[in-house]
């Protein structure tokens, strides 16, 4: 395949402000104001020079280097502030790299912000006609998709309607419509369509996979949606702080982005001698050791209990928290279905979920361990371990939204004494 994007050591500076530093006293207040004319006279003459370990230099991007083929569809991702969208705009060219080199063989159609590229007292059809005349197309070009174009979008109702009364929903849906079927060799998605409902997502998801296998033409996608990503992109970019981290098989790019995130543990330890019945370890074993769990594969939760004294009808039980704090997932363990607790010393009790149908993103666990139902509580620990569910090879068909899932034959308990 031929290289369609070629991108050499692309660096983006830029100049930021400060904020000027206040005087403690008055006499050192009375200095500044004296020194005032000296220090602005300075910072004038220093606004065209850029030096490198200035405060005020920030560098969006860094040494960014890669090459794109014709027909792949390269996913970016990147936390925030990583120079996702500062790269996509030198690609777009609008805004010029302050050092490096760029080749681009083709049209380019960009999405990057709700209604880019859209005068908002022209209708929606006027836009569409000035969108492709700006790619170089014909009248009669534009014409032959003017239909198919109005037909995906799903606003046909106000096409006719000047821009500036749409939702950003809908600018969002023609603003699609028109960058995927103006024919561009490239086709540069932006975050946009994270506003879009459900329905539409899957209709642009389907649509830029159509584009870049069977058009042959070439898709960039910036999405912190790692569902799409690793459905649609066969090649990712891993942007960190400007600089490319990693670049490979999207499958390894997500599992290095995705690892990196985990702001908590997977494990909890706590051996502090306090004489009092805790939880004094708990380890969740994901299946995969960088510490994520892919979706439907046993999960494996094990706790350590150090018991001082026998706890009248034991209880212990678990909770699992998706990034909203919704509680999707409860398990329990009985006294009076596993001895545990029943005098001094400690005790494992290992819990495995089959088949857990927790979908993507990030889970908190929470356990409690007390006497059972409306007896004495020895202990609850809020969210002290998490772990990242992973959809790596499944399609998303269906709403992923996770819901309580988990009953009582989904689970089973071991339970040993270790001393």
């Amino acid at each position: 395949m031929d290289t369609v994007i070629k991108v050499e050591n692309i660096s983006k500076r830029y100049r930021i402000g400060l904020q000027e530093k206040r005087a403690d006293t008055f006499a050192q207040q009375i200095w500044n104001n004296i020194k005032a004319p000296v220090e602005n006279f300075k910072r004038i003459k220093s606004l065209g020079r850029f030096e490198e370990e200035s405060e005020s230099i920030h560098w969006a991007l860094k040494d960014v280097s890669f090459e794109v083929k014709q027909g792949e569809v390269l996913g970016i991702i990147g936390k925030n502030g990583a120079g996702k969208s500062t790269l996509l705009k030198i690609l777009s060219k609008i805004t010029e790299p302050t050092c490096g080199r760029i080749e681009m063989n083709g049209r380019v159609a960009a999405l990057l912000e709700v209604g880019t590229g859209f005068h908002p007292e022209l209708t929606g059809r006027e836009n569409i006609y000035m969108n492709g005349t700006i790619l170089g197309m014909t009248k009669k070009e534009i014409d032959r998709k003017l239909d198919e174009i109005i037909d995906f979008s799903g606003v046909e109702k106000y096409v006719d309607t000047p821009v500036k009364f749409y939702s950003s929903g809908m600018r969002v849906r023609l603003g699609f419509s028109v960058a995927a079927h103006l024919e561009p060799e490239i086709l540069i998605i932006d975050e946009v369509l994270a506003v879009g409902d459900y329905e539409f997502q899957q209709k642009c998801l389907g649509k830029m996979e159509d584009v870049s296998q069977k058009e042959g033409r070439t898709v960039l996608f910036v999405s912190h949606n790692m569902d799409a990503v690793s459905n649609l992109c066969r090649k990712s970019i891993l942007l960190n702080n400007g600089s490319v981290e990693f670049i490979d098989k999207t499958e390894l790019v997500l599992r290095k982005y995705l690892s990196s995130n985990l702001h908590l543990s997977n494990s909890y330890k706590d051996f502090k001698i306090d004489n009092i019945s805790k939880i004094c370890q708990i380890n969740i074993h994901t299946s995969d050791p960088m510490g994520f769990h892919n979706f439907g594969k046993e999960l494996i939760i094990e706790f350590v209990i150090n018991s001082v004294e026998h706890i009248p009808n034991a209880t212990l039980s678990f909770q699992l928290f998706d990034e909203k704090n919704r509680a999707i997932m409860h398990c329990w363990l009985f006294q009076s279905e596993h001895f545990f607790c029943t005098d001094d010393g400690n005790y494992k009790a290992i819990c495995k979920i089959k088949n857990p149908k927790i979908y993507m993103g990030k889970y908190f666990l929470t356990a409690h361990l007390g006497e059972g139902k409306g007896g004495r509580k020895y202990q609850t620990l809020e969210k002290v371990c998490s772990f990242e569910v992973h959809m790596h090879g499944i399609k998303r068909e269906f709403d992923w939204a996770p819901f309580a899932c988990t009953y009582l034959e989904d689970f089973n308990w071991y339970v040993e004494k270790l001393d």
